[in-house]
C-alpha cells in the first residue's frame, strides 16, 4: 500500500521573536547570523513538577494540588523562545517578552534543567567561569567554575557538567565566590535556602583535588551544592570517569541517559547513569563533606556502543517505536542515516527505574530528523510521550514515521497563503512556489516544526490540522492502547495512508474533519472484512470522480507535483473502481480472520470509550457520533447484542438501516450503568465483572481515567478492599493521605487522590452524582483533621482547607483563597472584596479623627499610635470610643493643655511652669504605656527608616489661643527630662514592630543607626532585642556600639542582646557581659570606671542570657554580685545593683529550687543571710572555696561595720528567693521567711520588704492563691489584724506602735494583691477582677473619698498612720496589678478607674513620676498590643512581670538608685498574642463569630466551658483544651488541643492550630454575618419564608375572590401548589446547607417537564435528536437515583437512611415515568413484538420513531435483557419445567437485573 500524502499546516514564517523584540526596542540589525543563539521549548519545561515534593514547597505547588482540571488535552500556550546574545537571554511567548535575564559575562550556552527539592525549572546559563542558575521565579545563583567547562547538558535530577580538553586548568576567580549569591528571597526557603547560611561559607571554589583534575564530567544536584565527581563501572569496580576524549552530545531529563562521541575510537556510545552507594565506590572517592550536603555518588554504566560514524551525531533524540518500545535516534549526517537503537525499560512497581537494557537497531535513509508528537498526543510510555519522527528524506522529501513504519508524506501547500512564498531575487511567478525545496527541520516542540527551504526562508508548520477533534483524538488513544501491535499498525497505515489523507486533503478545515478521517479508516476495515452493513441510500455514481480525474486541472496538478519533486499519488485511472474492488475481494478471502479480530478488539476497545464518554455530560455530541460508528462496527461483526445495545441508546440508529447476520455466539457488551446499579442495589461482591472493560482495569490509560475514576469511586463506596492502589474490583484508584473512619470518607480521600473535584462532579449524570454528593455532604459537618486541603474544599469546608493551608497563605498573599475559588463550582463563589478595610480610617475617613479631644490641635502629627486601627481592633472596640481615649491619654507628641487666666499675671506665670513642669512628669512616662498598647501591632517597612514620634513637653494655652509655653531652663533642670525619657520614647516606638517570621535585615537596623549616639536609638535597640531582632546583628555590629562610650546605648546593647539571646549561653554575648561586671575582671586588668547603671544591665543581662540553665559558676558569681559594692561611680545606687543582681541569680536557677545547688547547700543559706534572718553565721558565706581573687573581691561586700547591709542586700536576695523556689511550693523556704509576729519583728523589718516577702511567699505557694478576701486576710499576721482592729479605741501605749502595724497592713494587702495579679494575668479571671478592683476604691477612698463603693467592708482611717506616699504607692500597685488581669481585655470598669486616675494625677503636684509611670503602664496593659496581646503565667512570664512591677518606684525620670527604668520594659518576655480573629473564608472579612472555649479540670475548679465572641483572647496553653466554632449561622469546627505548659505557638508556627491568630469560618447558605444581622432576621431563609407566607396569603385571597371564574381555580391551584413545592425545595437546600442540590431538583423538574410537553405536542421531528440524547444519558442514570434511594433504605450504603433529596420526590420521579411509559397505546405491541422477535419499530415514520423511542424507555427503565438472553432463558426454563407451573420464580432468577414489572410482562407472552 503507497503512503499517504497530506499538506503541511503553515502556522507562517519564522523568525526569533529575540530578533523582533531588538528591532523593537530600536536595536541596530544583525550582520552577523552567529552572534546569537535561539531554542524553543514548550511551556511544560518551564512548569513546576508534580510530586509530593512540590507539593511541600510553595503556593503554586499547592495551586497544583488544588487544581482539579478536568482531565483534557494540556492547553498549547504557543512555543516558549529562549534567545541568547552576548549576555542578554530573553524568554519570550509567542510575540510577549516574559522575562529578561542579564548575565555578567557572555553567555556560551544554556538549558533548562530539573533539580533536586526544588519545584521550579531552573534555567541554567553557562559562561567563561561562572555557572549561573536563574529560577523561573526571578532567583539566582552564580557558582563559580574552577575548571573551564565545555558544556552542560540537563539529567532528570540535576546537570551534567562536561569539562574542556584543557579541563585541569585552574580558572582564576576575581571576588568572593558568595558575592554573586542572591539567597534573600523569601518565597522559596524551603527549595534554595534549605541548608543554612554558615554551610554556604564553608564552599571552597576550588573541587577537592583528587576529585576535579580527575573526573571529566560533574554532576550539580543542587545550586547550593558542590559539583560532584562521576565515576564509570568496568569490571565490577568504579573508577573516575576520566576519558576528556568521551565528549558527550545529548543527555534526557525525564531517563538518566546519556549518549557520546569518542573521536579517536569513532565510537558512539549510550550510558545509563546510576546511583552509587559509598562503600561501593569508596577506593575511588573521598570523605563525605561534613556539612550536611547530599553524599550520593554518581556513575555511567555503557549499556551500547556501536562504530557507525566518522563524525558525532548531528542530532540525538527519545522517539518510540511502533510497538511502544522507547528508541534513541542518532542521526548520521556522513551517511545520512538515521540509526535507532530501541531500549528496554524496567521500572519497579513503584514506577521507579530499575534498568534500561539496549534491544535491538535499525535504520532508515534520513538527511536530517526530528522527534514530533502527532498520531498519538496523550499516550505515554512509562515516563515518555509516544514520540513520531519527522523525516526529510534522501529526495528531499518530509515522512512521517512511527518506528520504522513509514506513515505519510507532507508537502508545502501550493498557495500556504499571500506574500507567504517568495523569492529572494524577484517577485516570481506563480510556478517559483513549485521549485521550492525542503533542505530542513528543526526546532521541533510537539507536533510542530521549523521547515527550512531552499530558498532560505524559515516556516513554522504544524503536522496536524487546526482545529483538532477531541473525539478522533480519543479514539486513535484508545485504540492505540487497547488493540494488539499488528492490528494497530495495521489502522495506523489505513489512518494515515492514501485512503485517510485523501479523505482529509479533499476535506476543508474543519473540526470534523479528522474524525471523518478516522471514521473512513474504520469503515474502510469494514469493508475489507466483507460483512459491512448495506445502506439503503442509492449508490452515487462515479461518472463525475472519473470526470475530474481525467481534467486537465488534475493533469496540471500532477505535472506541477513531479516538478517540484514529490511522488505523484497513486490515484485510480479510469477503471480504477473495478480495481479496486477487485483488490478488496481478494482482501476479503485471505485475510478474513485478521480483520474479524481486529474489528472485535476496535469494538471492545471503541465501547469502553463509549462508556466512559456516557459519563460526562459535556461530551453528549461526542458520544452520538460515535455511537453511529459502534453501531456500523457491531453490526459487521454481528454483534446483536452490542447492536442492540445501541439502539435501546440511540433509537435513532434505527433510521441507517442494517441487515446483518448474527454471529453464532454473541457476546453481552459491558455496562458501567449495570455495574454500578448492582453495587448500589447488591454491592460489589456480586455484580458482574464482565460488566467492566477491560482497558478500566489497566493502569495510566489516560483517555478512559473518566470512567475508571467514577468506578473507583464507586467501588470505595460499596466496600471494596485496598490492596495497595489496586481495589478488589480490579480498578486501581489514588488515595489521598488522611484518616478515614467511614466508607465515605474514603471516597473523599479517593476522589482528592484522582484530582476530581466539585466542578467533575457536576459533569457526571445525576443519577452517577447522588451518592458522591451523599458522601461528600456526610463528611462535611465533622471530617478528620489530618486531611489535605483539598479534601475541605470538596467537601465544602473552605475554611478549615484554609487553616489546613497555614503559613503558606500568609506567605504568599491571596494564593490560598485564589486556588480555593479555582476549584469552586460557579454557583458556589462567593463575592470577593475587591479591597479589604485594614485601618479605620479607610472606613471612616477624616471622620476617625474628629473622635479625639476637641482641644487637639496638631492631628497631623504622628504620635506612634496612628496604626493602631484595624479591622480587628474595629470589630472589638468599635462600637465605643476606648480606643480614641487611650490614644488621646498616651499621646505625647503634642503640647498639653494648661488651664489659666485670659490675662495672666507675674504669679500665673509662676503657676503655669508648675503645672507644666507636673504635665511634663506625666508626659516623659507616657512612652511606657503607649509601648504597651501599640506592642507587635505593626510591621516594618525595611525600606523605610522607622519613625519616632516626638516626646514634646511645652505646653499650650487655650484660654489665649493656644499659644505654647516651654519649661524655663532657669527654674527647672530640663536635662534630666531628656536622657531617660527619650530612652522610653524609643524603647514605645521599637516594641510597636512585630516579630518576623525570618530574621530582621541586618542592613535596616543599621540604617537606621544614627551618625551620633542617642538616647531614642539606645531604646530602639532594647525594643529590638527584646523581639528577637538583634540576633541579626554581627557581633562585631555590637562591639561597635559598645565602642561608642555611650552609657545609654550600652545599656540597651546589652539588655537587648542577652534577651534575643535568651537561654541560649551565647560565648560570645556571655564574653560582653561580664566585660561589663569589674568584680569579675583580673587583678592584672586595667581598672574600668563603670557606672553602676550599667553593670546592673549587665548582671540582669546575664541572667536572661542563662535563663533556666542554673550554671553553676554563674550561680556563684551573682551569688556574690548581690552582696558586693558596685564600684561606679553612684554609692547611692547599689540597692539597685544588689536587686539586679538577685534577679539574675533567681533567673540563672528559675524554678529549679534546691535542686539548683545540687550538694552545696550553704547558698540558701546566704541567700537568707542577704535578708537578714537570724541565726545565720556571717563568717560562712562562702559557698565554695574560694581562690585568692575571689577572697580579695568578698572584702568588697556590702558590709556596715561587722554586719552585711540588710537594707541593701534585703531586696535582691527576696527576689532571688522568690524566682528561684517560684511554684515549687517549698514550705521550709516559706517559713523561714516569715512575716513579722511581734511588735518587735516590726520594728526589725522594714514595711517595703514585707511587701516582697508576702509577694514572694505567694509566688512559692503558687497553688494556694485563691482570689478572695479570705485568702488576702488569711496573709496578714494576728498581731497586725488585732493591731488594725485596736486602731479605733487606740490608748498609749509603748508597745503598741500604730503606725508600724498599719504600715505593715497595708504593705501585706498590697503585696497579695500583686501576687494575685502576678498569677492571673491575662486569664480575665472575674473574681480576681472584682477583688483586686474593691481594694483599689478601698485606697482610693482612704486617700480621696470617690462616689465609688465596694462590696467589702475594710478597716476606715489608715490614712492618718500612713504617709500620703505609701497610701499611693500601694493604690497603684494594685491597680497595675489590676489591669495584669484584665491585659489585652479593654475593660471598661478598670478603664474609667485609670482615667481617673490620670486625671487626677495631672492637677496634684505631690503626684510623682513613679506614679505616673505606673498608671501609663496600667493603661497600655489594659490595651496590651491594642488588645490582640496578653500576659502569660510562665515562669519566664512571671519573673519578666515581677521585674516590671518592682514595688520601688522612681522618684524623677532620672531616678535609678533602686531599680533601673530599663527593666520596667521586661513585661515584654511575658506577652503572648493568644488572640483569635474569626475570617470568613468565602468573603475574605473579619467577623463575630460565638466560641465555646473548654478549659482542662485542675485542683481548683473541674473542666468549665464558657462562650466569647471573637476577636477575643484565649485561655493560656496550659489550661486551654478545646476551642469550638459555634452558633447556627456557621459550620461546627473543633480543634482540639492537649493542654501543655509551653509557651503560645508564635506567628507562623507550622504546628500552631490558630495560623497567626486567624480562624477562617464556612458561614452557612443563607445566613448573615452578625454585623450585617446582629438578631437574625435578615437572613436568606427568613426573607424566603416571608415571602412565601405572603404569597401564599396573597393566592387565598385571589382563588376566593375569582372562584366564580371556570376553570381559574384549577389553574390557580396548580399554580399555588407548585409555588408550595418550591418553597419546600428552598427551605430544605437553605437550612440544610445544600445549594448545589437546587442545580440537581431543577434538572430533574425540568426534565420531566419537558418529556410531558413533548408527549403533548408530539413535536417527534424537531425534538429527535435531544430526546435520544435524553435517553442516553438523562434516562437512563435516573433510574440510579432509584437504586441509590433503595440502597438507603435497605442499608447497602453505610450514609445513612436519610438521603440527600426527598425519597418522595424520586419516588413521585418513578411514577412519572411510569405513567409516561402507559401513556402510548401501540407501546404493548411493540413490547411483544421485541420479545417475540426482537424486531423494533419502524423509524421511517414520525410515529415509527415515537414508538421506537418510548420501547427504548420502556426497556431501559424495567430492565429487560435483549431479545437473545430472554429467548434463551425461556428455552431454558421450557426445557426443565412443565408448564403448568408459573415461571415467575424461574424468569426472576435468570433475569436477575430484570424489574417485577418486566418480568410479568415475559411471562404473559411466552407463557
Amino acid at each position: 500500500m503507497s503512503i499517504g500524502v497530506r499538506d503541511l499546516t503553515v502556522l507562517g514564517e519564522f523568525k526569533p521573536f529575540g530578533l523582533v523584540s531588538e528591532e523593537l526596542e530600536g536595536k541596530p540589525l544583525e550582520t552577523d547570523p552567529e552572534e546569537h543563539q535561539y531554542f524553543l521549548f514548550h511551556a511544560d519545561v518551564a512548569r513546576e513538577r508534580d510530586g509530593p515534593a512540590a507539593a511541600t514547597l510553595s503556593s503554586a505547588a499547592v495551586s497544583a494540588d488544588l487544581d482539579f482540571s478536568s482531565p483534557s488535552p494540556p492547553s498549547d500556550d504557543g512555543d516558549h523562545e529562549i534567545f541568547i546574545r552576548d549576555s542578554r537571554i530573553t524568554w519570550s511567548t509567542g510575540s510577549r517578552v516574559h522575562k529578561r535575564y542579564n548575565s555578567p559575562k557572555t553567555v556560551i550556552m544554556a538549558c533548562w534543567c530539573r533539580m533536586e527539592a526544588i519545584p521550579d525549572a531552573l534555567l541554567c546559563v553557562l559562561q567563561i567561569d561562572t555557572l549561573s542558575i536563574y529560577g523561573a521565579s526571578g532567583e539566582v545563583v552564580c557558582i563559580p567554575l574552577p575548571f573551564a567547562i565545555a558544556s552542560i547538558f540537563p539529567l532528570p535530577f540535576g546537570l551534567l557538567l562536561q569539562k574542556a580538553v584543557d579541563g585541569n586548568r585552574r580558572i582564576s576567580i576575581s571576588g568572593s565566590p558568595l558575592n554573586a549569591r542572591d539567597l534573600s528571597r523569601s518565597g522559596k526557603d524551603s527549595g534554595w535556602n534549605r541548608h543554612v547560611f554558615h554551610q554556604l561559607n564553608s564552599f571552597e571554589p576550588v573541587i577537592k583535588e583528587n576529585e576535579a583534575i580527575t573526573s571529566s564530567h560533574l554532576i550539580l544536584r543542587h545550586p547550593l551544592e558542590e559539583p560532584q565527581a562521576t565515576y564509570i563501572e568496568e569490571r565490577g569496580k568504579f573508577i573516575f570517569m576520566k576519558d576528556f576524549e568521551e565528549r558527550t552530545i545529548w543527555s534526557s531529563d525525564v531517563v538518566p541517559l546519556m549518549a557520546s562521541y569518542h573521536k579517536s575510537k569513532m565510537q558512539h556510545s549510550i550510558w545509563l547513569l546510576e546511583t552509587v552507594s559509598h562503600c561501593e565506590a569508596e577506593t575511588a572517592m573521598v570523605d563525605a563533606v561534613s556539612t550536611g550536603l547530599s553524599t550520593q555518588q554518581f556513575s555511567f554504566r555503557r549499556i551500547w556502543q556501536g562504530k557507525c560514524s566518522q563524525s558525532a551525531a548531528s542530532k540525538v533524540f527519545l522517539a518510540t517505536d511502533m510497538d511502544g518500545v522507547p528508541i534513541i535516534c542518532f542521526l548520521l549526517v556522513d551517511q545520512k542515516v538515521l540509526l535507532a537503537v530501541r531500549l528496554q525499560i524496567d521500572e519497579g512497581n513503584d514506577e521507579a527505574l530499575v534498568d534500561i537494557k539496549p534491544h535491538m537497531s535499525w535504520s532508515i535513509p534520513a538527511l536530517d530528523a526530528a522527534s514530533v508528537i502527532v498520531t498519538r498526543p496523550r499516550v505515554e510510555v512509562g515516563r515518555l510521550p509516544f514520540s513520531d519522527i519527522v523525516v526529510l528524506g534522501a529526495e528531499n522529501h518530509l515522512l512521517l514515521y512511527s518506528g520504522k513504519q513509514c506513515l505519510c508524506r507532507y508537502l508545502l501547500p501550493i498557495r500556504p497563503g499571500k506574500n507567504l512564498l517568495r523569492s529572494k531575487h524577484s517577485a516570481g511567478t506563480t510556478d517559483m512556489c513549485y521549485e521550492l525545496k525542503i533542505t530542513g527541520i528543526k526546532d521541533a516542540v510537539e507536533g510542530r516544526i521549523n521547515v527550512i527551504v531552499n530558498n532560505g526562508q524559515i516556516f513554522r508548520c504544524s503536522l496536524r490540522r487546526n482545529p483538532t477533534s477531541s473525539l478522533a483524538n480519543d479514539c486513535i488513544t484508545v485504540m492505540a492502547v487497547g488493540l494488539q501491535f499488528s492490528f494497530y499498525s495495521h489502522f495506523a497505515t489505513l489512518l494515515w495512508g492514501d485512503f485517510g489523507s485523501a479523505y482529509v486533503f479533499r476535506s476543508r478545515p474543519q473540526t470534523d474533519s479528522e474524525w471523518d478521517a478516522f471514521a473512513g479508516a474504520v469503515m474502510r476495515i469494514c469493508d475489507r472484512y466483507g460483512t459491512r452493513m448495506q445502506r439503503q441510500s442509492p449508490p452515487v455514481s462515479g461518472a463525475a470522480w472519473e470526470f475530474l480525474v481525467n481534467s486537465k486541472l488534475h493533469k496540471c496538478y500532477l505535472r506541477h507535483s513531479i516538478g517540484r519533486g514529490i511522488f505523484s499519488m497513486n490515484m485510480p485511472n479510469c477503471s480504477g473502481a473495478d480495481h479496486n474492488d477487485s483488490q478488496i475481494q481478494d482482501e476479503q478471502n485471505e485475510g478474513r480472520p485478521f480483520y474479524s479480530q481486529l474489528l472485535a478488539e476496535t469494538l471492545d476497545s471503541l465501547h469502553c470509550l463509549y462508556e466512559s464518554l456516557k459519563l460526562d455530560k459535556l461530551r453528549k455530541q461526542d458520544v452520538g457520533q460515535l455511537v453511529t460508528l459502534l453501531f456500523t462496527i457491531a453490526a459487521s461483526l454481528g454483534e446483536e447484542n452490542f447492536v442492540d445495545y445501541y439502539i435501546r441508546d440511540f433509537p435513532f440508529l434505527l433510521a441507517e438501516g442494517c441487515s446483518f447476520h448474527s454471529c453464532a455466539s454473541p457476546r453481552t457488551p459491558p455496562s458501567l450503568f449495570r455495574w454500578i446499579e448492582n453495587c448500589l442495589h447488591k454491592g460489589y461482591h456480586v455484580s458482574n465483572m464482565k460488566n467492566l472493560p477491560p482497558l478500566l482495569c489497566r493502569e495510566n490509560i489516560f483517555v478512559v481515567s473518566w470512567a475508571r475514576k467514577i468506578l473507583a469511586f464507586y467501588s470505595v463506596l460499596v466496600g471494596a478492599e485496598r490492596k495497595g492502589r489496586i481495589l478488589s474490583t480490579g480498578v486501581y484508584c489514588e488515595i489521598a493521605n488522611g484518616s478515614a473512619r467511614t466508607i465515605e470518607e474514603l471516597t473523599v480521600l479517593a476522589m482528592v487522590g484522582e484530582r476530581f473535584g466539585r466542578q467533575q462532579l457536576d459533569l457526571l449524570p445525576l443519577g452517577v452524582s447522588l451518592p458522591l454528593r451523599h458522601a461528600l455532604d456526610k463528611c462535611r459537618e465533622s471530617p478528620p483533621t489530618d486531611w489535605p486541603a483539598a479534601a475541605y474544599v470538596l467537601v465544602g469546608r473552605e475554611d478549615l482547607a484554609m487553616a489546613c493551608l497555614g503559613s503558606l497563605s500568609k506567605e504568599h498573599g491571596n494564593q490560598g483563597s485564589l486556588n480555593l475559588v479555582a476549584i469552586s463550582v460557579p454557583y458556589m463563589l462567593h463575592l470577593q472584596p475587591v479591597s479589604v478595610p485594614s485601618s479605620l480610617t479607610e472606613i471612616t475617613g477624616s471622620d476617625s479623627m474628629k473622635l479625639e479631644d476637641s482641644d487637639a490641635l496638631h492631628r497631623s502629627l504622628e504620635d506612634g499610635m496612628e496604626h493602631i486601627y484595624n479591622s480587628s481592633t474595629q470589630l472589638r472596640f468599635g462600637r465605643d470610643l476606648r480606643l480614641n481615649e487611650v490614644r488621646r491619654l498616651l499621646c505625647s507628641a503634642r503640647p498639653v493643655a494648661i488651664e489659666t487666666p485670659v490675662n495672666p499675671s507675674a504669679s500665673d506665670q509662676d503657676l503655669q511652669q508648675h503645672q507644666l513642669w507636673n504635665l511634663a512628669q506625666r508626659t516623659t512616662a507616657l512612652p511606657f504605656g503607649r509601648g504597651a498598647f501599640t506592642l507587635a501591632s505593626t510591621y516594618a517597612v525595611l525600606t523605610e527608616a522607622l519613625h519616632v514620634p516626638k516626646l514634646v513637653l511645652a505646653g499650650r494655652l487655650p484660654a489665649q489661643q493656644n499659644a505654647t509655653v516651654n519649661l524655663d531652663p532657669n527654674l527647672r533642670n530640663i536635662l534630666e527630662l531628656r536622657s531617660w525619657p527619650e530612652f522610653h520614647n524609643g524603647v514605645a516606638a521599637g516594641l510597636r514592630l512585630a516579630p518576623f517570621e525570618g530574621k530582621m535585615s541586618r542592613t535596616w537596623i543599621q540604617y537606621n543607626k544614627p551618625e551620633e549616639p542617642s538616647f531614642t536609638h539606645a531604646g530602639i535597640l532594647l525594643a529590638l532585642g527584646l523581639h528577637g531582632h538583634l540576633c541579626s546583628l554581627a557581633m562585631t555590629d555590637v562591639y561597635r556600639y559598645l565602642t561608642q562610650e555611650h552609657d545609654i546605648t550600652t545599656v540597651g546593647v546589652l539588655l537587648g542582646a542577652a534577651a534575643s539571646y535568651r537561654g541560649t549561653m551565647h560565648p560570645e554575648v556571655s564574653r560582653i557581659l561580664y566585660l561589663h561586671v569589674p568584680s569579675r575582671h583580673q587583678l592584672s586588668f586595667p581598672e574600668l570606671e563603670l557606672p553602676t547603671n550599667l553593670q546592673s544591665a549587665a548582671l540582669v543581662a546575664i541572667g536572661l542570657l542563662y535563663e533556666g540553665s542554673a550554671h553553676p559558676f554563674t550561680m556563684k558569681i551573682l551569688l556574690g554580685e548581690i552582696g558586693r559594692r558596685s564600684g561606679g561611680d553612684n554609692v547611692l545606687e547599689r540597692e539597685g545593683y544588689a536587686v539586679a543582681a538577685g534577679y539574675a541569680l533567681g533567673l540563672v536557677a528559675l524554678g529549679r529550687g534546691k535542686g539548683a545547688f545540687g550538694f552545696v547547700d550553704s547558698f540558701v543559706d546566704r541567700l537568707f543571710h542577704y535578708i537578714g534572718e537570724k541565726g545565720v553565721q556571717n563568717g560562712k558565706s562562702s559557698v565554695v572555696s574560694q581562690t585568692t581573687d575571689d577572697h580579695i573581691r568578698i572584702l568588697g561586700q556590702m558590709v556596715d561595720g561587722a554586719h552585711i547591709n540588710v537594707d541593701v542586700t534585703a531586696p535582691g536576695a527576696t527576689i532571688a528567693l522568690a524566682l528561684i523556689f517560684m511554684k515549687t511550693e517549698s514550705e521550709e523556704t516559706v517559713s523561714r521567711l516569715h512575716l513579722p509576729v511581734t511588735h518587735f519583728d516590726l520594728q526589725y523589718v522594714r514595711p517595703d520588704f514585707i511587701m516582697l516577702r508576702v509577694i514572694t511567699r505567694n509566688l512559692i505557694m503558687w497553688s494556694n492563691m485563691q482570689p478572695s478576701r479570705n485568702w488576702i486576710e488569711s496573709q496578714i499576721p494576728d498581731i497586725i489584724k488585732l493591731g488594725v482592729l485596736r486602731l479605733d479605741g487606740v490608748v498609749d501605749d509603748d508597745e503598741f506602735d500604730a503606725e508600724a502595724v498599719v504600715q505593715a497592713y497595708v504593705n501585706i494587702v498590697a503585696g497579695a494583691c500583686i501576687s494575685l495579679g502576678i498569677k492571673y494575668a491575662g486569664t480575665k479571671s472575674e473574681e480576681a477582677q472584682e477583688l483586686l478592683y474593691n481594694y483599689a476604691i478601698y485606697f482610693l477612698n482612704e486617700i480621696k473619698h470617690v462616689p465609688a463603693t465596694t462590696n467589702i467592708t475594710l478597716p476606715k482611717g489608715m490614712l492618718q498612720y500612713v504617709d500620703r506616699g505609701t497610701s499611693e504607692i500601694c493604690l497603684h500597685l494594685i491597680v497595675l496589678s489590676l489591669s495584669l488581669v484584665m491585659a489585652g481585655s479593654g475593660h471598661l470598669q478598670t478603664f474609667r478607674l485609670l482615667r481617673y486616675l490620670r486625671g487626677r494625677s495631672s492637677t496634684e503636684g505631690h503626684i510623682n513620676y513613679g506614679i505616673q509611670m505606673t498608671v501609663s503602664l496600667a493603661i497600655g496593659f489594659l490595651f496590651l498590643g491594642g488588645g490582640m496581646q496578653t500576659f502569660s503565667t510562665g515562669n519566664s512570664a512571671v519573673a519578666a512581670l515581677l521585674m516590671t512591677l518592682y514595688p520601688r518606684l522612681p522618684t524623677g525620670p532620672s531616678d535609678n538608685r533602686c531599680h533601673l527604668q530599663a527593666f520596667r520594659h521586661l513585661y515584654v518576655i511575658a506577652a503572648e498574642s493568644r488572640r483569635v480573629q474569626t475570617v470568613d473564608v468565602d468573603t475574605g472579612l473579619p467577623v463575630y463569630c460565638p466560641l465555646e472555649v473548654t478549659i482542662k479540670e485542675t485542683e481548683h475548679y473541674s473542666e468549665t466551658s464558657f462562650c466569647e465572641v471573637t476577636p477575643c483572647i484565649l485561655p493560656e496553653r496550659s489550661v486551654l483544651k478545646t476551642v469550638r466554632v459555634c452558633g447556627p449561622r456557621y459550620w461546627p469546627q473543633v480543634i482540639q488541643l492537649i493542654p501543655e505548659d509551653k509557651p503560645w505557638w508564635r506567628f507562623r508556627d507550622k504546628t500552631g492550630p490558630f495560623n497567626g491568630g486567624i480562624l477562617y469560618i464556612k458561614r452557612k447558605v443563607g445566613s448573615c454575618s452578625y454585623v450585617d444581622d446582629p438578631i437574625g432576621c435578615q437572613s436568606l431563609l427568613s426573607r424566603a419564608m416571608h415571602k412565601v407566607c405572603d404569597t401564599s396569603d396573597m393566592n387565598c385571597s385571589n382563588t376566593r375572590s375569582n372562584n366564580s371564574a371556570p376553570g381559574s381555580y384549577k389553574i390557580d391551584q396548580a399554580d399555588a401548589n407548585f409555588q408550595e413545592f418550591c418553597s419546600q425545595l428552598l427551605f430544605e437546600c437553605v437550612s440544610k446547607d445544600r445549594p448545589a442540590l437546587l442545580q440537581v431538583y431543577s434538572i430533574f423538574i425540568k426534565s420531566s417537564l419537558f418529556l410531558i410537553f413533548l408527549l403533548i405536542l408530539q413535536l417527534w421531528l424537531s425534538m429527535q435528536i435531544y430526546l435520544s440524547l435524553y435517553t442516553t444519558v438523562e434516562a437512563m442514570w435516573e433510574q440510579l437515583a432509584l437504586a441509590y434511594n433503595e440502597a438507603l433504605i435497605n442499608g447497602k450504603l453505610s450514609c445513612g437512611s436519610v438521603s440527600i433529596i426527598q425519597c418522595t420526590f424520586i419516588q413521585s420521579l418513578k411514577r412519572h415515568m411510569e405513567e409516561i411509559l402507559i401513556c402510548s397505546q401501540s407501546l404493548n405491541e411493540n413490547v411483544f413484538k421485541y420479545l417475540d422477535s426482537g424486531i423494533w419499530p419502524d423509524c421511517q415514520s414520525d410515529g415509527g420513531k415515537m414508538d421506537a423511542m418510548l420501547l427504548s424507555w420502556y426497556l431501559l427503565w424495567y430492565g429487560i435483557p435483549s431479545f437473545r438472553v430472554i429467548k434463551s432463558a425461556v428455552e431454558k426454563i421450557k426445557a426443565k419445567a412443565p408448564l403448568s407451573l408459573t415461571m415467575i420464580p424461574l424468569l426472576r432468577l435468570l433475569l436477575p437485573t430484570t424489574q417485577a414489572k418486566g418480568i410479568f410482562e415475559i411471562d404473559e407472552f411466552h407463557f
